[in-house]
């Protein structure tokens, strides 16, 4: 069957405020004689559900957060969008040229901020109320919930879906929910070796920018799914531009 919808995540696939976010949340979380850098936060906090991270930053700082602690912190992480708002080059582009395709964002990101992103981008006419957060699912990534409504939302069978993704864990929960899934390495967050986590976690595809994206949905959009023809070495379909 022809790829038919499309499932896009958030942060670091159409907006590039990772970086953004985890210097927000590393000067939140520093303290005299325990400095927090922004690649300390993308090692640990980056990809996890909010109730996750507080636990982690609990058990760092090893005290409970203060009271108000997560509003402060998304308030000031909203206001630095606000003032430094960033595209994943080519998103936009991307999201306009299939814009006949049904899509939705299925996001770890609460709801209002990514409404509020999404407003700053200029998109939420866009995809209005195909926009989910984990925060409507029991289980976030890597568990499948997530795509799977997605699925549902946009009235798409799961294996007629494509995936677009910049996390491990947001890869395999694509995988696990029977979905085709492209790897993107394009956020200014992502460090060397990013595309072979992402082949590591199951990715059928990989692009290092939203260029390879197109040229990749287009040739899905043409032709069968067949394994058999495309399997990569590991039984995966793979971009033949993977870097080493």
């Amino acid at each position: 069957m022809p790829v038919c919808g499309l499932i896009l995540d958030f942060d670091g696939v159409i907006a590039d405020s990772e970086a953004l976010a985890n210097t927000v949340l590393a000067e939140t979380v520093s303290e005299p004689g325990r400095a927090t850098t922004l690649e300390d936060a993308l090692a640990r906090y980056m990809g996890k559900r909010w109730p996750e991270v507080v636990a982690l930053i609990e058990a760092d700082i090893g005290r409970t957060v203060p009271e108000g602690f997560s509003d402060s912190l998304k308030a000031a992480t909203l206001d630095r969008f606000r003032m430094d708002r960033r595209e994943v080059a080519g998103a936009g582009a991307f999201i306009q040229q299939f814009a006949w395709l049904p899509q939705c964002i299925a996001s770890s990101s609460s709801l209002d901020r990514l409404r509020l992103c999404l407003e700053l981008l200029g998109l939420s006419a866009r995809f209005g109320d195909k926009v989910l957060s984990a925060e409507m699912v029991e289980r976030g990534k890597p568990h499948p919930d997530i795509f799977l409504l997605a699925a549902e939302r946009i009235g798409v069978a799961p294996r007629d879906c494509v995936v677009i993704e910049d996390s491990p864990g947001g890869v395999r929960a694509g995988i696990a929910a029977g979905m085709t899934v492209v790897g993107l390495s394009a956020a200014s967050h992502l460090r060397a070796g990013h595309a072979r986590r992402l082949v590591e976690a199951g990715a059928n595809y990989v692009a290092a920018d939203w260029g390879e994206v197109t040229d990749l949905v287009s040739n899905l959009r043409g032709r069968s799914h067949s394994a058999s023809a495309l399997a990569g070495p590991h039984g995966r379909l793979l971009d033949s531009r993977l870097p080493p």
